[in-house]
């Protein structure tokens, strides 16, 4: 007795909605980056909006849109 069922697969959202998160997500993170090119020792901003950016680009999916504990639903 065998069973051969194959399990579909459950795709969480789809592909718009993915590039969708990912851009903002990415230009938040690149903007971050970007920053770092007007730091010099007189002027720390820039530091300042680094942090900031960088952390809102993993803190926003991770808490805000629930992804971080997606990976091990299968």
């Amino acid at each position: 007795m065998s069973n051969n069922t194959t399990k579909s697969r459950q795709v969480e959202n789809s592909l718009g909605s993915s590039i969708a998160l990912f851009v903002p997500m990415m230009l938040l993170f690149l903007g971050a980056i970007y920053s770092l090119t007007f730091l010099t020792l007189e002027n720390t901003w820039p530091m300042a909006v680094c942090l900031i950016l960088f952390a809102a680009a993993f803190w926003i999916p991770q808490t805000l849109l629930g992804r971080s504990n997606s990976a091990g639903e299968n």
